[in-house]
């Protein structure tokens, strides 16, 4: 058998333009060395323009798939992302139950760059109740956060205040995602009971974001898989996803996807 390579689980949607959605996960879990095997929640019809359709797959195929990985693939760490309404997530809840030995990451995807809506509103209460808890990390951005707890963030304190909020509520640590606050510098936040680390960097100035929440929390996941501490994982992830950014190849007329095969050059 050889080297173990970090397997990942991604539980979330496709995206026909390659940039964010299951499409992104992969690429991230590979350039960082893991293995990504999924199971596919929604196809979307999206480009860099907009989510222009969605097709939910029914909760039964997405459990079946879950359970095929795990049955005979394994996985060391399962990341969620777009689930969609209420049966979704709550069958979703119900994957993550029946593997309490694998640790979770969950991006609680709300809204698409673009602003369609990815997340009945219904299904907000169900995320809050029986997914958060579930959670090793949670990664929203400053939206999904407020939607989440009903606290309003508008700088940096209320990023740390929520994410509080958030711990008490369940999640075992918080990566507090600050894009959406205000500022020269972007700050996000890695909340856990036994403390905070703050990761600070300069604002890219570009429109080529599209996937970054994602490919974050893919990263994350995938050095939870390779078996990193919460800390080593999250920084590796937050250089990469920056890095991504900075090098993004400028393809479509709107919000463009990332470069996520960056380390693969430079290797």
């Amino acid at each position: 058998m050889g080297e173990a390579r970090g397997r990942v689980l991604i539980i979330a949607g496709s995206d026909s333009g390659g940039g964010a959605g299951v499409q992104a996960d992969i690429k991230t879990v590979t350039a960082l060395g893991g293995y990504a095997a999924t199971a596919i929640t929604a196809i979307t019809v999206q480009n860099t323009l907009g989510v222009h359709g969605v097709h939910a797959l029914p909760t039964e195929l997405v459990r079946a798939q879950a359970r095929a990985v795990l049955d005979d693939i394994g996985a060391d760490a399962i990341k969620t992302g777009m689930l969609g309404d209420l049966a979704m997530v709550e069958a979703v809840a119900r994957i993550l139950a029946d593997a309490p030995e694998i640790p979770a990451v969950i991006d609680p995807v709300m809204v698409a760059k673009g602003g369609a809506s990815l997340l009945e509103a219904r299904a907000v209460d169900a995320l809050r109740a029986d997914l958060l808890p579930l959670a090793a990390l949670l990664t929203p951005n400053a939206p999904e956060a407020e939607a989440l707890t009903g606290i309003a963030i508008a700088d940096t304190d209320d990023l740390r205040r929520v994410g509080e909020r958030l711990l008490t509520m369940g999640a075992r640590a918080v990566l507090m995602k600050g894009g959406h606050v205000p500022g020269e510098s972007v700050i996000d936040l890695l909340m856990t009971p036994d403390g905070e680390t703050l990761f600070e960097g300069a604002r890219i100035d570009t429109r080529h974001t599209h996937g970054t929440g994602c490919t974050l929390a893919s990263a994350c996941a995938v050095g939870l898989a390779q078996g990193m501490r919460l800390e080593h994982a999250v920084a590796r992830g937050w250089a990469y996803t920056a890095e991504a950014i900075r090098r993004a190849p400028g393809f479509g007329a709107g919000a463009g996807p990332l470069d996520h095969a960056w380390p693969m050059r430079d290797r």
